[in-house]
């Protein structure tokens, strides 16, 4: 385990409270998750997807959650990419408190701060490869012009120069993964965050995704990865394993 991760529930059954941004490593730490609960109400029912998650994330982490089906690592990746909030705990991203924000302030964070990759690309079918990456940017109110050069600069970072006036249905499934990833990386996000970003790829185009985000990783950013297969996790250098709404380990595997 890391010393930057706080467990759900400590052998003293006392819950320890990550500081946050005062610790050791505060110039670097991104994320800090404390006693994160997420309940649904169903019906007469009262189901908790997490039950008082706690941990941390520094800048440059490559970071895989992985678990089952219905573990809670879809619903602990809606919160970490602010397209939900927790029922209770605190959530602090890049210094802000985004578990108390509004849909609107929400909205301007995942602007911000986080890039998405989807399994499904996500991609403007009738758009190019260069105006699907300058979505956020549209979004983001930046000018034409610059748009456009950021745009070809991300579809560099992912070696798609060649490919930028091609629309979805002219590429091949890794290409558009790649578009996509080019998209998520624009905005120059605090954290990139990908959902089973090889789930609809082969093998070998699996393969040369992965070795992106590596490269990626390798350039700085901080990668959060969430899937269910192990190969994949493996590729990060730390895995939280989450299992009925608990942290289950949290471990650096290289």
């Amino acid at each position: 385990m890391t010393d930057a991760t706080v467990t759900s529930q400590p052998a003293s059954g006392v819950t320890v409270k990550p500081e946050f941004p005062s610790d050791d490593g505060k110039a670097n730490l991104l994320i800090s998750m404390h006693n994160i609960w997420k309940t649904y109400d169903m019906g007469a029912e009262k189901v908790h997807a997490l039950h008082g998650v706690s941990f941390n994330v520094h800048r440059g982490e490559y970071l895989a959650i992985t678990g089952p089906s219905g573990s809670g690592k879809s619903t602990l990746m809606n919160l970490i990419g602010c397209l939900d909030t927790p029922s209770q705990g605190e959530y602090w991203l890049n210094g802000k408190n985004v578990s108390e924000m509004d849909d609107d302030e929400l909205a301007r964070i995942r602007n911000q701060e986080v890039g998405f990759v989807f399994q499904t690309f996500n991609l403007l079918a009738r758009a190019t490869a260069l105006h699907n990456v300058e979505l956020p940017l549209i979004y983001g109110g930046i000018p034409g012009s610059k748009r456009h050069e950021m745009a070809k600069q991300a579809l560099g970072a992912v070696d798609l120069t060649d490919r930028m006036t091609h629309r979805p249905n002219e590429l091949s499934g890794g290409q558009r993964q790649r578009v996509a990833i080019a998209r998520a990386l624009v905005n120059h996000p605090s954290i990139l965050l990908a959902d089973e970003p090889t789930g609809a790829l082969d093998t070998s185009t699996s393969y040369d995704i992965m070795n992106l985000f590596e490269k990626l990783y390798e350039d700085g950013n901080t990668i959060i990865l969430v899937t269910h297969e192990h190969d994949i996790a493996a590729r990060a250098r730390r895995i939280i394993s989450i299992r009925d709404g608990l942290i289950e380990k949290d471990e650096q595997v290289r």
